[in-house]
């Protein structure tokens, strides 16, 4: 019979990771309770408020990003409140981007990315969120750009808390440029990352700011 309390087994693997149990639990408890206040500010944002934060995340992005014919950029769709981002969207197709969105074709499994552009064909994805139809070419992007509730000086991302663009980044070879766009609350002091954690390179948030990973 194995003791648990054998100073071997004192730290067991959590989600693949050579990772603390109790220090795991501390951390996601501290991560709901923050997204459930970020979300509340979210929340709290009128439409009007949110669509003047959304247009000036666009305008950032429209100095970040270039758009370059060819070039294959990830965004995502809106949900839950995220920041709408779809008018670069329009703008980075019409030039020649391609552009693609994330696809959940399984719980727990990194995302795909399908080819996007206007008109193409829609269905509902996982959670009901609209995803281009599976006759869309499948694309490894060059930059991703991800949706966020928070983010600390570090780069590191607090997002809804499925793990899916972690899953994701950490199985693309080349590694995309990765860009974390959030409003203005989004700043924390830490996330407490964890070693499944993959940071952004660069956040933007809707105040104009915009930091690289120290």
């Amino acid at each position: 019979m194995t003791d648990d309390s054998s100073p071997c087994l004192a730290h067991r693997l959590v989600d693949g990771h050579p990772v603390d149990p109790e220090t795991a639990r501390d951390v996601a408890r501290f991560r709901r309770a923050e997204r459930a206040r970020l979300m509340a500010l979210r929340r709290a944002m009128s439409v009007a408020e949110r669509a003047d934060a959304s247009a000036a995340l666009v305008a950032g992005l429209r100095q970040l990003v270039p758009l370059e014919p060819g070039r294959r950029v990830a965004l995502y769709w809106p949900i839950r409140g995220e920041p709408d981002l779809r008018a670069w969207m329009t703008d980075a197709d019409a030039a020649g981007v391609e552009v693609l969105l994330p696809v959940v074709v399984e719980k727990g499994a990194p995302l795909i990315f399908r080819r996007w552009n206007m008109g193409c064909d829609m269905v509902r994805g996982i959670w009901n969120i609209p995803v281009p139809a599976e006759d869309a070419a499948v694309r490894q992007p060059e930059i991703v750009i991800a949706p966020l509730l928070g983010a600390d000086d570090a780069g590191y991302r607090l997002g809804n808390g499925g793990g899916y663009y972690d899953r994701t980044l950490a199985r693309l070879d080349p590694m995309p440029r990765r860009i974390g766009v959030g409003f203005s609350d989004a700043v924390l002091p830490t996330i407490y990352p964890m070693p499944w954690d993959i940071p952004m390179d660069e956040i933007l948030l809707a105040d104009g700011s915009h930091r690289t990973r120290q």
